[in-house]
């Protein structure tokens, strides 16, 4: 792997993506024909959603090099994304990496791989989601690479998809299918709320189960 530049796709307005930030990532994964989504990853921190732009990086199994330069790119509102192929046996980062990076703007943490300080990740309101955790360190020789595609718990992941994430784990999706998607996605939470008022007012007649 080397340093490689992709062309990514015509980033996603910037109010479209805060407006994904109020959808569920369930609704937007039944919206996107329920195949999409990064499996055995999960939220670290607290209760906090996540959604802004990918900033992929692919690394070596175990090893941080390259997420520490994506760190001196990363611009306010990107997600990191990291393909650290699930490898658990190290941690990519920890405390200060996660302190870098909200300091920088940046939206949150994926990594396919294992985290560590988990205490510190727990205990605030910054987006980490990961594998596991361990408390054995990265290597930080490289190689890698940034701005490719990647993937992540089986999901790929574009440069500059909208990256979404709440307690029920992360969805992707491409800056050309997400006006759409987020229509769609509106759509469905309206109707499940007017599901919900019909539970409530004892005249639910099986609406959900079409």
């Amino acid at each position: 792997m080397t340093p490689t530049s992709f062309a990514a796709a015509e980033p996603a307005d910037l109010e479209l993506i805060a407006e994904f930030g109020k959808c569920a990532v369930a609704n937007v994964s039944d919206n996107l024909d329920r195949l999409r989504g990064a499996i055995g990853l999960r939220p670290f921190h607290g209760a906090a959603p996540m959604v802004g732009r990918a900033l992929t990086v692919k690394t070596a199994p175990g090893d941080n090099a390259y997420i520490h330069r994506a760190l001196d790119l990363v611009q306010p509102g990107d997600v990191i994304v990291v393909d650290g192929a699930g490898y658990e046996d190290r941690a990519l980062i920890g405390g200060i990496m996660v302190a870098i990076a909200r300091k920088r703007g940046a939206a949150g943490f994926v990594l396919d791989g294992a985290i560590r300080d988990i205490d510190e990740i727990a205990g605030g309101d910054f987006p980490v989601f990961a594998r596991s955790v361990i408390h054995l360190g990265p290597y930080k020789n490289g190689p890698g690479a940034i701005n490719v595609p990647v993937t992540v718990g089986g999901m790929l992941v574009h440069p500059g998809d909208i990256v979404l994430g709440d307690a029920d784990g992360i969805v992707a999706i491409r800056p050309d299918e997400a006006p759409a998607t987020l229509a769609a996605t509106q759509a469905q939470a309206r109707k499940e709320a007017d599901i919900l008022a019909s539970i409530e007012a004892g005249t639910y007649t099986g609406a959900y189960a079409k």
